[in-house]
């Protein structure tokens, strides 16, 4: 079962990270390089000037991105071995694993770890003002412990009890809230801030969504198999 486990996070964590690199690349990285050109003082959103009148190219840094499929290949064969030994569990105790309950996972996923976290903390270029990074740190970790406590009596508690608890936990974090700057600025256009956050949400539920989709596949595969 072990080999199981971690044949198919390997391989499905390896197909999402290619997956979550290509969107990221194709959709994230401009808006970031864009940014550090206001960051720099190349571009400026201040006064009568808009986006149009400039007149430049944004070319890829093909270096920083090989880093960023290294990364993102990385970072979704852990979240793989996660979410396989999760399914695994489950399957254990009952229930049917399919390619639906995955993509239902890997959205339960995305929400623990990117959608309620940037509820208070939302995705940041270079160039904006934020709080400190431990403070922010503590209450990311604090909220992702949070969603996923309350997420799971939502979706495994039995009563109106658990449900009650649950929603009473997801919103634990969001009463308290996140850290911010005392006062807010920065050089990038609130625009392109809020491009960016929309970006980084949606390449997010994209690449969690296919990441439980090819757990679930590849651990039905390799369990078929033997």
């Amino acid at each position: 079962m072990f080999k199981n486990l971690v044949t198919s996070a390997l391989i499905a964590g390896f197909v999402a990270g290619l997956i979550a690199a290509a969107l990221q690349i194709s959709m994230l990285v401009p808006v970031l390089l864009e940014a550090e050109l206001y960051e720099t003082g190349v571009l400026r959103h201040f006064g009568a000037e808009t986006r149009e009148q400039h007149n430049f190219e944004i070319a890829h840094d093909w270096a920083r991105n090989g880093f960023t499929i290294l990364a993102m290949v990385a970072i979704y064969i852990g979240f793989a071995l996660m979410m396989v030994a999760a399914l695994a569990f489950a399957e254990s105790k009952g229930v049917v694993v399919t390619a639906r309950r995955g993509i239902l996972w890997g959205l339960g996923g995305f929400a623990a770890i990117q959608l309620f976290p940037s509820i208070g903390l939302a995705p940041e270029l270079p160039g904006m003002l934020a709080a400190e990074v431990i403070p922010r740190q503590i209450w990311w970790a604090s909220t992702v412990i949070a969603t996923i406590i309350g997420l799971s009596a939502i979706v495994f508690g039995k009563n109106w009890t658990h449900w009650g608890i649950g929603l009473v936990v997801l919103a634990v974090p969001h009463i308290v809230g996140a850290p911010h700057p005392a006062i807010f600025g920065g050089t990038v256009p609130p625009e392109l801030a809020a491009e960016f956050a929309g970006l980084s949400l949606g390449v997010g539920a994209i690449s969690w969504a296919c990441l439980g989709l090819l757990s679930a596949y590849f651990w039905l595969k390799q369990t078929q198999s033997t």
